[in-house]
């Protein structure tokens, strides 16, 4: 009976072990985004492409998690040198749906229209300033929260600029080449270029000549259409004296220099300009935060009123993806960043953004230089539009590449902007 009774003592045991190994632990396995049992631990999966908010993303998340028992926050952050687009795709592809996510707006939002939530109903949308309602809503409805509004030129170092003479800030494009002489000729670098970068080229800097038209919706709309193209466009032959200028006055390596390599070069005094926005003053400042800078236009001409002004903008939104199961989760956390005194906190003061609601206010001594010359453009009504967002799905890509043949000098403007609208005409149908 005792050799009996030790067997089942040890069936016991393991059997018992068994059961904790399969069912133990249940508030924190098993639970992530399925949304879990209740009074399990419920995991948000948060897919975002903001680089530079990724250090103060995951201090916010230790402060939502110690708020909100039972919540937990998975932040993963794919941007500045990585393709956000194509990586948020393999995510989908791979059944690892994120939670909440990042649409930029127009064509973007008919992308993922399947996939998002419609938020028209929370209580932040009364809020949410004109400018950024537009790119999100379909039939009257809003499926995104706007990050923040933004924009983006030729970030400088006025110290250099007063170290080579320049005393008049350049508005044409005649003075940006004379500003960019009296720099070289002080042994100063004008311009360090990003161009390993599809998005500065296809987004940024193709942008500019979009935004210039006449009526740049009628225009995309035309190259839809078949009724716009780009060879013999004014302003696309104005724009390409500005690209040619970037190039000449740059550095030796723009096609291998990638955006972190860009704003250090520029944040650590090697270079004059760089063609980038506001989101870099966070990145700026932890290299160099006494850095005198600001922002200048992109001009493509010599009107003055035409070109003194800066692209301004929603860079992303945040969605909800509507097949989620922490669903209710997510929203109340997009509810509680903008609400909340820590959420508000958070977005102007570690973020450094600029609000794109109202109930927001903007603080002019954490936005930076940067931050503040975007605001006073805005609120002077000088500002052009965003209109890449509406460029067809795969764009940036395809037409950064062109463009980085032109760099390397395979291409001339003509071939380019063949290149281009080929690419569009082939994009557009799909």
């Amino acid at each position: 009976m005792k050799k009996y009774g030790k067997l089942l003592l040890v069936m016991v045991l393991a059997f018992s072990t068994l059961l904790a190994a399969c069912g133990g632990n249940n508030e924190e396995e098993g639970q992530g985004a399925e949304g879990g049992a209740e009074g399990g631990t419920k995991t948000i999966k948060i897919f975002q492409f903001k680089v530079e908010i990724a250090e103060a993303l995951n201090k916010l998340k230790a402060e939502y998690e110690k708020e909100h028992p039972g919540i937990k926050l998975d932040i993963q952050t794919v941007g500045g040198g990585s393709d956000y687009g194509a990586a948020l795709k393999a995510k989908f592809a791979s059944g690892d749906e994120p939670d909440i996510f990042n649409v930029g707006g127009y064509r973007d939002l008919e992308t993922w229209f399947e996939n998002v939530e419609d938020l028209s109903d929370q209580p932040w949308v009364k809020d949410v300033v004109d400018v950024a309602k537009e790119p999100m809503t379909k039939d009257g409805k809003l499926y995104g929260q706007p990050m923040t509004i933004e924009g983006y030129g030729f970030i400088y170092n006025k110290d250099l600029f007063e170290q080579a003479g320049i005393t008049e800030l350049p508005k044409t494009i005649t003075e940006l080449e004379e500003a960019a002489k009296k720099l070289q000729a002080a042994g100063i670098t004008p311009f360090v270029n990003g161009y390993q970068e599809t998005w500065i080229l296809a987004n940024h800097l193709l942008n500019i000549p979009f935004a210039h038209q006449e009526d740049p919706d009628a225009f995309v709309k035309g190259l839809n259409e078949g009724t716009e193209k780009l060879v013999g466009n004014a302003k696309f032959d104005e724009w390409m004296r500005l690209f040619d200028l970037t190039v000449q006055y740059g550095q030796k390596n723009p096609l291998t220099t990638d955006y972190n390599t860009e704003i250090t070069t520029f944040a650590s005094g090697e270079a004059a300009m760089t063609q980038n926005g506001n989101w870099t003053q966070v990145q700026i400042d932890g290299i160099n935060p006494d850095l005198n800078i600001g922002l200048l236009p992109m001009p493509i001409n010599d009107n003055a009123e035409e070109n003194d002004k800066l692209p301004v903008g929603v860079p992303n939104n945040w969605v909800v993806n509507n097949k989620s199961k922490v669903k209710d989760e997510a929203k109340e956390f997009l509810n509680w960043l903008v609400t909340s005194e820590t959420g508000k906190r958070y977005i102007t003061e570690e973020f450094k953004f600029i609000p794109a609601l109202k109930s927001i206010e903007a603080n002019s001594e954490t936005l930076g230089d940067l931050g503040n010359d975007v605001m006073k453009y805005s609120q002077e009504n000088k500002a052009l539009s965003w209109e890449f967002n509406k460029f067809p799905d795969g764009g940036m890509n395809e037409f950064g590449s062109q463009m980085q043949g032109y760099v390397a000098g395979n291409v001339d403007k003509t071939q380019l902007f063949e290149g281009i609208q080929k690419s569009w005409d082939s994009l557009k149908a799909k």
